[in-house]
């Protein structure tokens, strides 16, 4: 038997009590929920079903938590989502741009996530749009996909987009393609200024609504005058903006997105181990030539950073834009395939896909015991959820957790 691999959802269980003890009254509901659904994923809490062969032999499955916060839970959303996009690929070169949000604002998302992250989006898609279209810039429409991120390597708030760009767009009179360099898309500086005046004016519009809201440590920025202050000295200082070359055309471009989409703000392949009450994880130290280093964390402080990006309920957090845009992907998709001169994807579809893949039942004609070889598999018994062991987390709804960073 394979030696258990330690898990997120181990953290979770082992230590919940004595994070709820320090943490549970400012949990929001969904980081309730995204700490319930990780504690139980595929544990009796949630059911499942007994395989058995006609050998003789048992095997128990239990039912995923289907979160998208979950580690464990990602990879066939990802599978069928980059299955969707290989329809959507141009022969045209691709550029990743990445727009991220100074500390000084990201922090804002902390008690305001889905307004910040709603403009941040706003922001990146007129900047990039705006800036394409310029004639002298790129002079086209463009079309991209948009995929937010809110963690960085040590797990600290480090509001970003990334954008996978394709090397091009539509001319305006949509009778050419028009193909930026091989080696370059936009200027970042150009990109960065705009993305920075772009982002204040709608953060200052969303304060003058109302739409805002601070406490504790951020309560003094209620105040206008002091908000005006934040947003000057924000406006003075230059935002990061990055721009890779090109990578790749439509080939490689998949396996690269697979490295954005889907992720959570740690995979349980970083964890090395729960011990004392200490998680040691890897991590990636960008201001020290990328080098893997190892961090250590008390358990609470731990799942208190994991659980500040834990995303508002209904938050779209991977988007598309211009000609990619949904309502008329359709038809430009098939305008740039003409102008690039280039063919319609054939697709091949597959079986239909199951209502819930935890709870298929595998074709017993085609499987057959792991251990004789002989047996086949048949469903012997379905597990209800463990109603004890799903126990519901009851805490008072107040503002989000802290970054004390």
């Amino acid at each position: 038997m394979n030696e258990h691999r330690l898990e997120l959802a181990d953290v979770f269980r082992t230590h919940e009590a004595d994070f709820l003890t320090a943490w549970g009254a400012v949990l929001s509901p969904s980081q309730r929920k995204a700490l319930r659904d990780i504690r139980d994923c595929r544990t009796s809490a949630l059911g499942g079903h007994v395989e058995e062969y006609d050998c003789g032999h048992r095997v128990i499955l239990y039912n995923s938590c289907r979160s998208r916060s979950c580690p464990k839970c990602q990879a066939k959303a990802r599978a069928h989502w980059l299955a969707e996009r290989e329809k959507e690929l141009l022969p045209v070169p691709y550029f990743h741009v990445v727009f991220t949000l100074p500390q000084q604002i990201g922090r804002l998302a902390l008690q305001n996530p889905r307004p910040i992250y709603s403009i941040l989006f706003r922001a990146v898609s007129e900047t990039l749009l705006t800036i394409a279209a310029d004639p002298q810039r790129l002079g086209a429409a463009i079309g991209f996909l948009a995929v937010l991120h809110t963690w960085g390597q040590n797990l600290h708030l480090h509001p970003h987009i990334h954008c996978v760009v394709p090397g091009g767009g539509i001319a305006p009179d949509g009778a050419r393609w028009i193909a930026s360099g091989s080696s370059f898309f936009l200027p970042v500086e150009v990109l960065s200024a705009r993305f920075r005046n772009t982002f204040l004016i709608y953060l200052r519009e969303a304060f003058r609504k109302g739409q805002l809201q601070f406490h504790g440590e951020l309560a003094a920025l209620a105040q206008p005058d002091a908000f005006a202050a934040l947003c000057d000295h924000s406006g003075k200082i230059k935002w990061v903006v990055y721009a890779k070359a090109h990578v790749g055309g439509p080939e490689p471009v998949l396996k690269y997105l697979a490295r954005y989409t889907h992720r959570v703000a740690i995979s349980n392949s970083r964890l090395l181990s729960l011990e004392n009450g200490q998680v040691s994880f890897q991590w990636k130290d960008y201001a020290d030539q990328n080098r893997t280093k190892t961090m250590t964390l008390d358990a609470v402080e731990f799942m208190r950073r994991f659980l500040l990006h834990v995303l508002p309920r209904g938050f779209v957090r991977i988007r598309q834009f211009g000609f990619l845009t949904n309502r008329v992907r359709r038809q430009k998709l098939a305008l740039c395939r003409s102008l690039l001169n280039c063919p319609s994807p054939v697709t091949n579809p597959g079986p239909p896909a199951a209502s819930d893949a935890d709870s298929k039942v595998p074709d017993p004609e085609s499987h057959r015991c792991p251990i004789c070889k002989l047996g086949r598999l048949v469903l012997a018994e379905v597990i209800p959820p463990d109603r004890i062991a799903h126990r519901m987390l009851s805490f008072c709804r107040t503002p989000q957790l802290q970054d004390t960073s």
